[in-house]
């Protein structure tokens, strides 16, 4: 069965989805058995090709932007390279996140074993910039070792710089890994979530993303809401929606 993509913007230039979690951008020979795709699923939607501007990992829901025509792609691809927008992401961590900071932390470059083969493995670490603010926090009467509850804290990220899985390597460099999180995370709240909240997926969602229309000079800010994972967790949590993102939902 073909998904349909909620689509949150669209005009004569540019597309934006929210992208289900899970869901690959386009085709990659690295997951051949795929057989969807964000790429060509909004392509046969609306009936005309699309050209990607910026990257969500796969596991990673949200906002994801496309052009509609090649010239308009290499007109706006300079803005996402340089950072010229302002990307919102909320996520579900471990631990409480008692104040609000930016992190300042160079990551080395995340080379994959089989496409990075080839690739300079020495590398300088780059520049990464992540500004972070908890939103609110829960304990659950769950224990994952020591203690016979667990802590967890919803935080809101506005990262700087573009690095591969920065957030995530973020959150891992100050002990509070998002939950779900199968290569930067932390295994036995991962279990915790899957065995009492039914969660099966990386709780790290683009809930907006705010930049001066290339073409036209508005501000959009384009908004993707939460899906049933998520609202389940805000529901049970007793936590409010975040208001960066309560109006689309």
């Amino acid at each position: 069965m073909r998904i349909m993509l909620e689509i949150i913007y669209q005009d004569e230039y540019l597309v934006a989805v929210n992208k289900p979690a899970g869901m690959l951008v386009h085709r990659s020979w690295l997951d051949k058995h795929e057989t969807q795709f964000v790429m060509q699923t909004l392509r046969d939607q609306i009936g005309q090709h699309v050209f990607p501007l910026h990257r969500l990992d796969r596991p990673t829901s949200g906002v994801l932007v496309f052009a509609l025509s090649s010239e308009v792609a290499s007109h706006v691809m300079p803005m996402f390279a340089n950072h010229e927008m302002v990307k919102t992401y909320h996520a579900i961590v471990r631990g409480w996140i008692e104040e609000g900071d930016t992190l300042d932390y160079a990551l080395k470059v995340e080379l994959d074993k089989i496409a990075d083969k080839f690739a300079n493995q020495d590398k300088e670490a780059q520049e990464a910039i992540t500004q972070y603010e908890p939103l609110a926090k829960v304990e659950v009467p769950y224990s994952t070792g020591r203690f016979p509850t667990s802590r967890y804290c919803l935080v809101e990220m506005k990262p700087k710089t573009g690095r591969k899985h920065q957030l995530r390597r973020h959150m891992h460099h100050l002990s509070h890994p998002i939950i779900g999180d199968t290569s930067h995370g932390d295994g036995k709240h991962n279990r915790l979530f899957r065995e009492h909240y039914d969660c099966h997926r990386l709780l790290l969602h683009a809930s907006s993303l705010t930049f001066k229309h290339p073409f036209t000079g508005e501000e959009l800010e384009l908004k993707a809401s939460f899906d049933e994972t998520w609202m389940s967790l805000f529901q049970q949590f007793e936590w409010a929606l975040p208001k960066s993102v309560e109006a689309s939902s």
